[in-house]
């Protein structure tokens, strides 16, 4: 679906959104409930290149923000901008922050046993009135009909959260939420990949110079090079050579029009 103001990049919109509009359109979906905001980096964007049903899925979002230095290139590439990169890593504290100012409850739901518990704990430790009314791992079976999916279903609803952070990893996390989502009784879900295991300090950063300068791929790469070569070596490179393809077929339909 396209919307004012979303940058298409390879058949997803990315909204052009700062974290204090990203804040805004939180408060907005509190209030209405039921709302879902994505994240995307190139890895996304290459899942949804691949599978029609995620892109439509990521089109009927509420708002889908730019959480990868690639995809502002990508928007660059095709004449657009996107003002800001934001990553949870650096965006978790002021979330929690805006949440204890505006009273909003939270559930965490994903990573290993422990991961998101120590996440809303050192979040405690900071921000005392912070409302986190359930944590629960991410290792459970997904199955839409199995019971262990119930049982979390309903333990989300019973504490009826004003925000749903999500941590179960791409594409795990959107799937689950494709099948899910008209069951939750919450205000807003967010997806946030490995948000709980950088707020536990299981994952490190790597270097400022790197993570500062759109290269926080590489020092990804460098601490989990078994897991993620694949992705970064093979995925970057098509990611690109898939928005050079979009750059000349918009040039190609500007001109076709322009002859008209």
């Amino acid at each position: 679906m396209s919307r004012p103001g979303r940058v298409e990049v390879l058949g997803v919109g990315v909204d052009a959104v700062t974290v204090d509009g990203l804040h805004a359109e939180i408060r907005r979906l509190v209030r209405r409930r039921g709302g879902v905001v994505l994240n995307v980096n190139v890895h996304c964007l290459n899942l949804c290149y691949e599978d029609p049903a995620l892109r439509r899925f990521f089109g009927r979002a509420d708002l889908v923000f730019c959480d990868g230095a690639g995809v502002r290139v990508a928007a660059r590439v095709l004449g657009r901008r996107l003002p800001e990169r934001i990553t949870y890593a650096d965006w978790l504290p002021r979330l929690a922050t805006f949440a204890e100012v505006e009273g909003l409850s939270l559930f965490f739901l994903g990573a290993r046993p422990g991961v998101a518990a120590e996440a809303a704990k050192r979040l405690r430790a900071i921000h005392p009135d912070l409302k986190i009314v359930g944590v629960r791992h991410g290792f459970f079976d997904p199955a839409t009909n199995g019971p262990e999916n119930g049982v979390v279903v309903a333990e989300i609803n019973a504490a009826r959260p004003d925000v749903l952070l999500l941590g179960l990893g791409m594409p795990l996390q959107e799937r689950w939420l494709m099948e899910n989502r008209h069951k939750l009784d919450v205000g807003v879900v967010l997806t946030g990949g490995a948000v709980f295991d950088y707020a536990a300090g299981e994952l490190r950063r790597g270097p400022r110079l790197l993570t500062d300068n759109g290269l926080e791929w590489l020092a990804r790469l460098l601490i989990e090079p078994r897991r993620l070569w694949r992705r970064y070596l093979f995925g970057n490179p098509m990611f690109l050579a898939r928005v050079l393809l979009q750059r000349l077929d918009l040039r190609a339909r500007s001109r076709k029009k322009q002859g008209m």
